[in-house]
């Protein structure tokens, strides 16, 4: 419970106090809160893809698509852990049922959004449309604290819950890139950040170790290490952002291709492990490095992105929450029950059925990634206001799971 409670602190409380300073100052003096998000720090710098080649640097700019890309990259470092290392938790038959409860997590807050949205109408269903994706996401940090709360520490539903959510960023990450570009597609500028990744790779990570093939002593891997660290990295990363920048994808997601070049040992304990802290391969010591600088950028994230007034309260943030609070639950626990039962593959020694339910309430807590996605879904204005209130009350569904949990007679295992 240390060790989650610890990650919180880490990344999550600084997050929590910029969104409720956001939320109160957005009600109190609403100029004044989008004067400073809207504050330019460059008024006019060349960035490439716009008509006249230029653009104003805002605070939200730079918060949402530059500094963001940190964090992203902190995401997809877990989930390239979960899907490639030998003892990945999202590898072989043990994944096979929370993948597949996972495409429910995904489906089921989806077809609420879009079925509530039509049934409110034409004009209504083309104006929230585009926030499809809203609902789908699962804040890992907060489930995982929720769901040990509802199962205890012991219990094989928290794994099967961790599981979840991996796979659940994994896909928010492709659905961000697919569905929601930053402005016209020029797909041929990826080049340059698979490029860049390639290169990286290939001089900073294989061709060392190729080089000291058969030397025990590693001397030339040793060197690159230590001489040049993480700086060819971060090189390349620049190059990967701004061909993300230019390609229309969202620059946020600029530093994925370079994660899984750089170097990492054939082990991993988990993101809520605290023997995570004592890798120091360079990947890791790379995730080391960037806590504190992520743990700022997280509290302006919530300062930039949920200063919403509750007057903006309307049908978007009631869609966005029956996604979440009715969809999650619903999709997890049919696609979950397929997966178990007719195809099979059955559930850890220890869950139930009904234990999937109420794992769907804890994932239905959106927050951090639901907050993001309504900020690109939308262009700024009173539905993504509403949207981003509905992301911001999903916390909500701790409640819920909590009592869920409760009738549904959940027996808590701490060890």
């Amino acid at each position: 419970m240390y060790r989650v409670w610890n990650f919180l602190t880490q990344y999550s409380l600084l997050l929590i106090m910029g969104a409720v300073i956001a939320l109160v100052w957005a009600n109190i003096n609403p100029d004044s809160y989008h004067h400073f998000v809207d504050f330019v720090i460059v008024d006019h710098f060349f960035i490439g893809h716009l008509h006249d080649g230029h653009r104003t640097l805002t605070l939200h700019y730079l918060v949402n698509d530059v500094l963001m890309a940190l964090f992203f990259a902190i995401a997809a470092k877990e989930v390239w852990e979960a899907i490639i290392l030998e003892n990945g938790s999202l590898r072989g038959k043990k994944a096979a049922t929370p993948l597949i409860a996972t495409s429910g997590g995904i489906l089921g807050p989806v077809a609420v959004y879009l079925i509530l949205a039509m049934m409110l109408g034409s004009e209504t269903y083309s104006a929230v449309a585009n926030g499809w994706a809203i609902p789908t996401a699962t804040d890992i940090a907060f489930s995982y604290l929720v769901g040990r709360l509802v199962f205890g520490a012991g219990h094989p539903a928290v794994r099967f819950l961790l599981l979840l959510a991996i796979a659940d960023d994994a896909v928010g990450l492709l659905i961000l890139a697919i569905f929601y570009p930053s402005g016209a597609l020029a797909p041929e500028w990826l080049l340059l950040s698979f490029g860049a990744a390639i290169v990286v790779f290939v001089l900073a990570n294989w061709l060392p170790r190729r080089m000291d093939r058969g030397n025990q002593a590693r001397p030339t891997s040793t060197w690159v290490r230590k001489k040049l660290s993480f700086w060819p990295y971060a090189i390349a990363a620049c190059f990967s952002w701004y061909g993300f920048q230019q390609s229309g994808i969202h620059p946020a997601l600029g530093l994925l291709p370079i994660v899984p070049t750089i170097p990492h040992a054939d082990r991993a304990f988990g993101i809520f492990s605290e023997a995570e802290t004592h890798l120091h391969d360079l990947l890791n010591d790379i995730e080391h490095a960037l806590k504190y600088p992520v743990e700022i950028i997280l509290f302006f994230f919530g300062l930039c992105n949920a200063g919403v007034t509750f007057s903006s309260i309307s049908e978007p943030t009631w869609l966005v929450l029956a996604g979440l609070i009715i969809g999650k639950p619903l999709g997890v626990l049919l696609m979950g029950w397929i997966a178990a039962k007719p195809l099979g593959l059955g559930l850890p020694a220890g869950m139930r059925i009904i234990d999937l339910f109420v794992i769907g309430c804890v994932a239905a807590i959106g927050f951090t990634v639901a907050l993001f996605v309504a900020s690109v879904a939308f262009d700024p204005g009173p539905v993504q206001d509403a949207a981003k209130m509905g992301a911001l009350f999903s916390f909500a569904a701790a409640g819920i799971s909590i009592v869920a949990g409760k009738l549904t007679k959940v027996q808590k295992i701490e060890n």
